[in-house]
């Protein structure tokens, strides 16, 4: 009867497909989670392109402007953040104007003016100020020029997340120079 028993091969598929099932639907869940991550991450980086290119075609910026750049921005975030304050992605706008008094003039420049809205997204430098020196990483400053930085910081969270690693703080920066003039003047009416 045992050596009947051994030699009985119905069901071993089965009992081996239970073993597997577990990895296999860790593994599905994985990919899965692995790809919303990745296109929220090309959506902050669109997001920064999106903030910094609206704000650039202006001849001079207004409260107003700001306000629309910013919910513009937000909608390339959909189904992620849609709206309203939950969620909210930082995103800070921040004029940077060639200074003659830095050693090295085309990598450096002075804060003009800085707009953010306030997120759960964390920047860094966690805020900037007028008049402090902003570095590059390689030449962006011409004579007498300006550079529109913008920089996007959103906490992605899923249900994996919320368990395994917690909120996900992604960052992305981009720059730009103003297309109509050379400096974009201080936005009237202040930021919103």
């Amino acid at each position: 009867m045992i050596g009947a028993f051994r030699k009985a091969e119905g069901g071993a598929a089965a009992v081996e497909f239970a073993m597997l099932l577990p990895i296999l639907i860790t593994l599905f869940f994985g990919v899965v989670e692995t790809t919303l991550a990745l296109v929220c991450r090309a959506d902050v980086s669109l997001m920064a392109s999106t903030s910094a290119d609206l704000i650039s075609q202006v001849n001079a910026a207004s409260n107003t402007d700001l306000s629309n750049v910013y919910a513009a921005a937000g909608t390339v975030m959909y189904p992620y953040y849609s709206g309203g304050a939950t969620g909210k992605p930082t995103i800070r706008i921040t004029s940077v104007i060639y200074d003659s008094t830095s050693a090295t003039p085309t990598t450096a420049g002075k804060v003009a003016w800085t707009c953010t809205q306030a997120g759960t997204g964390t920047l860094t430098p966690a805020s900037r100020s007028v008049n402090s020196t902003v570095t590059f990483s390689q030449p962006l400053m011409l004579t007498n020029g300006s550079v529109l930085m913008a920089e996007v910081a959103y906490n992605y969270v899923s249900p994996t997340t919320k368990v395994i690693t917690g909120a996900i703080n992604m960052t992305n920066n981009f720059y730009t120079k103003p297309r109509r003039i050379a400096q974009i003047p201080t936005p009237t009416g202040g930021c919103p």
